[in-house]
């Protein structure tokens, strides 16, 4: 199943990850430090969405309160919220 977060606080506008029973098979941030976002991406590929969300959130950039991380834990957490996905 294909998720679609619109970030909030941060460069990037949007998170896309697509779920398989609980996994991430593909993440891509829209916007944001190309770079980074890539490699984010790459590395949450193949893990537990319950993982990434215990790792990621709460990560800050600078002075801002949230990140691209923590977006991503944030979209996860929706995603469950929603019933998109089960942990």
């Amino acid at each position: 199943m294909k998720y679609v977060y619109e970030n909030r606080g941060t460069c990037s506008r949007q998170t896309i990850v697509e779920l398989e029973d609980g996994i991430i098979k593909s993440c891509q941030i829209v916007g944001g430090c190309n770079g980074n976002t890539k490699g984010l991406c790459k590395l949450v590929e193949g893990m537990k969405a319950e993982d990434v969300i215990q790792r990621c959130k709460g990560i800050t950039c600078g002075p801002k309160p949230t990140s691209c991380p923590d977006q991503l834990a944030q979209a996860l957490s929706q995603a469950v919220e929603d019933g998109s996905i089960s942990l």
